[in-house]
């Protein structure tokens, strides 16, 4: 998918910013991008660990919810922690049972099973926590949306609420509600996670009880804030920054064990590796076992099972993966089989039977990325009650948007960017019909295109290496602070192979003959014809290698997309010649490549050039016209026999182009 560049103006005051720094000027225009202005700002940004943690009673109801724990722990009364099945709550519960016990508390904790209960309180849950003898329960990264099921309890469980997710109209009538999204919450930090408000709640704990000031357990802090994608700024920074050092020695054995079992052991951490590697091992004792293992494993004190754990959610993992492409394959196969366009909807609204509700969201994030539009996709249960996760776009409020679909839903709450949401089976297309409506008046046309932020435009063989290294201050990267973009246009590479064990990634050489800079770009070996034919514009993060005690630049590639000369949408004459092209293969093979790059590079070699875009959109109209067919294994194309001129009006991608 095209990509439009977002470009940043050049300040011109970053070159002051750079001489108060003491920085190269490319550090100082992206901390000036990122929106610091005077050297006391910058300098808290890039060395949080100098600035203070804000004092946790300036967040509302922090005080009644610290002396209601206190007179707890004092009675030994039996608090239940009460939390969420993701990374964010699970990390939230086992930091906050880990100083409850350390505090003296009489602490044990509940997480909702995904498939039977769904997100957050439910008073069948709450009665038979109060049934069991409790006087206490405390939520992490939920409850927020439970008015009724605490309102239900009153007089029967005290509950004490902490919480990130935005509030509704009302807030639950719980003894003490701690969100710093509060309209009446002067906390000055608004972005903190689930485990971050935990952590808070923490730091209350230990200062009013202890006397002390808390700063431990960051690294289930950092798991948590990173995993949740919440913007790494101000304490959210300084979190992460501190956690990610402890994740390479943690007292927690479960911990220890998560590192190795991702074969991180031994090497310098990175907030993505918490995203790619850490998180997911969590996330998948939520999404197909127990959200209750991921807190078992934290919270262990035994070293063989904190290692079975760990292999267990590795396993988990695994499994997760496999199912997630069942369910994405079957999500485009329905797309497809509809009678508008993916390309023409507002919205994207799926919805499949039995689909685990623990991985339908990460689905919808892989039809984000590839058709760039607000998505929600519903698992169907067995009692018609869908479950459904739901991903946007810049521009659209997706909380906002399930907000003016409410009469069609039965619940829902999240974020700007991802939410969940039930709905009856029913009501699915009334759903379906009301949140494209909002999207169509609330989107306008450039929104539907998706961007990419390029901070800098600058071909690999200028960049230094003190950029480079300066550039390092910026990490950890995540929302709010993304890694910086370079992007050059218009390159002609050479060289590029195949590498890696399975031949799976790719590697080419780009600038001068004398400068030549290696570029490595995962997991798109197919390119290697392309990249060697066609005019690029090019992504990139440059990086160093080291390799026998030599350094080299290298940049490691975001995206590749034709430049703009390549950009040529093919006209009816262009059409005829890549179907008798197409036409001559099957003749010949019996069978057409199911690969666009290996056409492309085919139908080039034959002496007349046609680019990747050109031919990628040949084959979308010829497919929408009926023309081309794939088999039943989805690995060749086929012509059927047709009679007849193309009527390329017939394709939707063909009238959009007119």
């Amino acid at each position: 998918m095209l990509k439009e560049w977002k470009r940043y103006e050049a300040a011109p005051e970053a070159k002051k910013l750079a001489r108060e720094l003491d920085v190269t000027e490319l550090t100082a225009q992206a901390l000036w991008h990122r929106g610091f202005r005077t050297p006391e700002e910058a300098q808290e940004f890039l060395h949080p660990e100098e600035m203070p943690f804000h004092d946790p009673f300036l967040m509302k109801d922090m005080e009644a919810a610290v002396e209601r724990i206190e007179r707890a722990i004092k009675k030994r009364e039996k608090i239940v922690v009460y939390g969420d099945y993701d990374v964010d709550g699970m990390t939230a519960t086992a930091l906050l049972v880990h100083n409850l016990r350390a505090l003296g508390a009489l602490t044990s904790y509940y997480i909702p099973d995904r498939k039977k209960e769904g997100y957050g309180f439910n008073l069948k849950a709450l009665e038979s926590i109060a049934e069991s003898g409790a006087g206490l329960l405390v939520s992490v990264d939920c409850g927020i949306a439970s008015v009724e099921d605490v309102r239900s309890m009153g007089g029967l469980l005290d509950i004490v609420i902490t919480d990130h997710h935005l509030p509704g109209e009302n807030l639950p009538p719980a003894l003490a509600v701690v969100n710093p999204h509060r309209s009446d919450c002067p906390y000055p930090d608004k972005n903190l996670a689930g485990v971050g408000v935990a952590f808070k709640l923490c730091q209350g704990l230990w200062q009013k009880l202890k006397g002390e000031e808390f700063a431990g357990d960051l690294e289930l802090a950092a798991l948590g804030t990173v995993a949740d994608i919440v913007p790494l700024v101000g304490e959210n920074r300084k979190i992460v920054k501190a956690g990610l050092v402890k994740l390479q020695e943690s007292d927690f054995l479960g911990v220890r064990a998560l590192v190795e079992v991702a074969g991180l052991t031994d090497k310098e951490i990175t907030a993505g590796h918490i995203g790619f590697m850490l998180a997911p091992r969590l996330n998948a004792a939520g999404r197909l076992g127990s959200g209750l293992d991921g807190v078992r494993l934290l919270l262990s004190r035994d070293i063989d099972e904190a290692e079975r754990l760990a292999q267990e959610l590795d396993s988990l993992n695994g499994e997760r993966q496999a199912i997630e492409s069942e369910i994405l394959a079957a999500a485009e196969a329905e797309l497809q089989a509809g009678e508008v366009e993916p390309e023409d909807m507002q919205a994207i609204v799926v919805a499949g039977k039995g689909w685990n509700p623990g991985v339908i969201g990460i689905v919808a994030s892989r039809l984000v990325e590839a058709y760039y539009k607000p998505t929600v996709v519903l698992s169907i249960q067995e009692d018609g009650v869908c479950k459904g996760s739901c991903r946007s776009i810049e521009g659209l409020h997706m909380y906002e948007a399930l907000t003016a679909c409410k009469d069609e839903l039965m619940q829902f709450g999240g974020h700007e960017m991802a939410a969940g949401l039930s709905v009856r089976e029913e009501k699915i297309d009334d759903f379906r019909r009301a949140l494209q409506d909002y999207a169509g008046e609330t989107l306008s046309a450039a929104d539907y295109v998706p961007k990419v932020t390029v901070e800098f435009e600058m071909m690999p063989h200028e960049v230094t290496f003190q950029m480079i290294e300066e550039l390092s201050l910026l990490e950890p990267y995540g929302m709010g602070n993304p890694k910086p973009a370079f992007g050059c246009r218009e390159i002609r590479a050479t060289e590029a192979q195949a590498m890696g064990k399975q031949r799976e990634h790719l590697k080419f050489q780009v600038g001068s003959a004398g400068q030549p800079v290696t570029a490595l770009y995962w997991r798109h070996s197919e390119l290697a014809p392309i990249v060697n034919a066609e005019e690029l514009d090019m992504i990139y993060t440059p990086d160093i290698n080291e390799w026998n005690g030599r350094r080299s630049l290298q940049c490691i590639v975001e995206s590749l997309s034709p430049s703009r000369k390549e950009r040529v949408f093919p006209e009816r004459e262009t059409l005829a010649g890549i179907y008798r092209y197409l036409m001559g293969i099957q003749k010949q093979q019996g069978k057409i490549p199911y690969s666009a790059e290996e056409l492309a590079a085919s139908f080039s070699a034959g002496g007349e050039h046609v680019s990747l875009y050109t031919l990628g959109k040949a084959l979308r109209i010829f497919q929408e016209l009926e023309l081309l067919h794939q088999d039943l294994e989805g690995a060749h194309y086929y012509l059927p026999p047709v009679a007849g001129k193309m009527e390329l009006d017939a394709s939707p991608t063909y009238r959009r182009h007119r």
